[in-house]
């Protein structure tokens, strides 16, 4: 008689694990896998898009040095502009013959969306020494080119309150540094127009909702915006300057 060999079954010879292990296990690496996913968009975030931004700089500030050449500018008499500072010349008697011209205005026509047409340069902060382009808008798309102006508010240069954003973490970074700045520090805007130069007169915190920081001012003014705290855009860090020099000068101070 041939003895039957009975082959073990693995799945008896093997203990099954307690249910609540598995439970624990699978937790874990569900964990582990999130972890490197956020750790990924982090990196990405932070270093990758910083690095794309920084070398398309030299191709954006190419197109603005091209914009400078081409950009409309009209000059316009001060008697039709809004937002000179108090005692800046307005009027002149056209029927005085020993009036002096009257003052213009450069006016820079409005760059289309998206445009690289200006650059900023702050010496204090060794990011923005050699400069950084701005493009018109504010949007998502806009700001991961370069800081951004707000459509609705005066070009640098002109009379009233010129906007201007950045990221303070990401694409660039271009306004990590921003709240370095002091009362007196210079900022410079390139346009087609020239060189125009701002000192700093004050430095605030204000809620993402405080939209008054845009209004309209009298005078020449400079108004940048960052995300703050760093790696939050739980409030705005917001940089006021004044014009002190610049193509405009003359015709919006006396």
């Amino acid at each position: 008689m041939t003895d039957t060999i009975v082959e073990p079954d693995p799945a008896a010879a093997t203990p099954r694990r307690p249910r609540s292990t598995r439970i624990i296990r699978g937790v874990g690496w569900t964990s582990l896998v999130a972890g490197l996913l956020i750790l990924g968009f982090v990196v990405q975030q932070l270093f990758v898009t910083t690095w794309f931004a920084d070398r398309n700089q030299e191709n954006l500030a190419a197109e603005a040095a091209d914009y400078f050449d081409t950009a409309q500018i009209t000059p316009v008499p001060v008697s039709e502009v809004e937002f000179l500072a108090p005692g800046a010349p307005r009027l002149v008697d056209p029927d005085d013959p020993n009036a002096p011209p009257e003052p213009v205005l450069l006016v820079e026509a409005p760059p289309e969306k998206g445009q690289p047409f200006a650059i900023i340069r702050i010496p204090k902060i060794d990011k923005l020494r050699d400069g950084w382009t701005v493009v018109e808008g504010v949007s998502v798309r806009d700001l991961k080119n370069g800081a951004g102006h707000m459509p609705h508010t005066p070009l640098p240069g002109q009379p009233g309150n010129a906007v201007i954003s950045g990221h303070r973490t990401t694409y660039g970074a271009p306004f990590f540094d921003l709240d370095i700045l002091v009362p007196g520090d210079r900022i410079e805007v390139e346009t087609a127009l020239g060189t125009h130069v701002y000192a700093v007169r004050e430095t605030i915190i204000v809620e993402p909702t405080d939209l008054w920081v845009t209004e309209p001012r009298e005078g020449a003014w400079l108004t940048l915006t960052t995300c703050n705290p760093r790696f939050s855009s739980r409030q705005r860090l917001i940089v006021f300057a004044e014009m002190v020099e610049g193509p405009n000068m003359a015709a919006i101070y006396r």
